[in-house]
């Protein structure tokens, strides 16, 4: 698979699929080696893939600092791909966490991005994360599922700080509770670099306010892509961020949740691919 150094001489790889013009992909997680995004639904039959391993995980590896893992400090590493990959300017997709990276990349080179797509993106990165009530109220519409009655006691203690992460409510993070996405949640935990999702978000990674106003001059297309069954973002949120930027547009993709490539890959790709052709 294809290396480059980052700035600080951590090397990091990405993995390629499909053929023609490059769309480079960013993980979530938060740091989340990018083998979860498989091939996005089929989005390869249309664009070529490259999917980043942000540092220490997945096939890049561990830098010597591990404050280098703050999402402020991974634009460095996403700027070494684009001269990686020789693009003047570049189409970007984020899924989740990954979104704040992106949406930080575009704030410091707004004039690399030819086209950005954000996918259920929680916005961090502008000041507003999701809210336990975003989260409850997505979840209750979840009400008439055979797991509900077991997992939403445990979700609602986990929001409000009695309990901790419980896989039993795990189902409220996809659109369609399957043997696919219960085989997808069951490989997290081995693709998740702890230590560096702690670091992500880090104090000091995010300046809400200077972000919004680099934004607000950003001259590419921005498709801000939301679940309708997704407690983060729910799709006001979506709706929000995506006015932060000249010219984004809001889609909701119907039942999907945070994983939308999973839950209806025929509409994701579609929908995904027509506004990068």
């Amino acid at each position: 698979m294809p290396f480059f150094d980052a700035p600080d001489r951590t090397r990091l790889a990405f993995h390629e699929r499909g053929a023609g013009e490059p769309l480079v992909v960013l993980p979530g997680g938060p740091m989340r080696a990018s083998a979860y995004l498989d091939n996005l639904g089929g989005l390869d039959a249309h664009r070529r893939l490259v999917l980043l391993d942000l540092r220490g995980t997945g096939e890049s590896e561990v830098p010597a600092d591990p404050a280098t893992y703050r999402c402020d400090r991974l634009v460095d590493d996403v700027e070494a791909l684009r001269l990686r990959l020789g693009l003047e300017r570049m189409d970007l997709l984020a899924h989740s966490a990954g979104g704040s990276l992106a949406m930080l990349y575009a704030a410091r080179y707004p004039q690399r991005i030819a086209r950005l797509a954000l996918i259920t993106a929680t916005p961090w990165a502008l000041g507003w994360p999701a809210t336990a009530d975003d989260r409850r109220t997505a979840a209750r519409l979840r009400a008439s599922e055979p797991w509900f009655a077991d997992a939403f006691p445990a979700f609602e203690a986990w929001l409000d700080g009695s309990g901790g992460f419980d896989p039993v409510f795990v189902p409220f993070f996809h659109g369609r509770w399957d043997d696919t996405a219960r085989a997808h949640a069951a490989r997290e935990e081995a693709e998740t670099n702890d230590e560096a999702a702690d670091a992500y978000g880090a104090d000091g990674a995010y300046t809400p306010e200077a972000t919004r106003g680099a934004l607000a001059r950003l001259a590419a297309p921005v498709l801000v892509l939301a679940g309708g069954a997704d407690g983060g973002p729910v799709p006001a949120l979506a709706r929000r961020a995506a006015g932060v930027f000249p010219y984004a547009e809001c889609v909701v993709q119907p039942g999907a949740g945070h994983y939308p490539w999973l839950d209806d890959p025929a509409w994701f790709a579609r929908r995904v691919s027509a506004f990068f052709s």
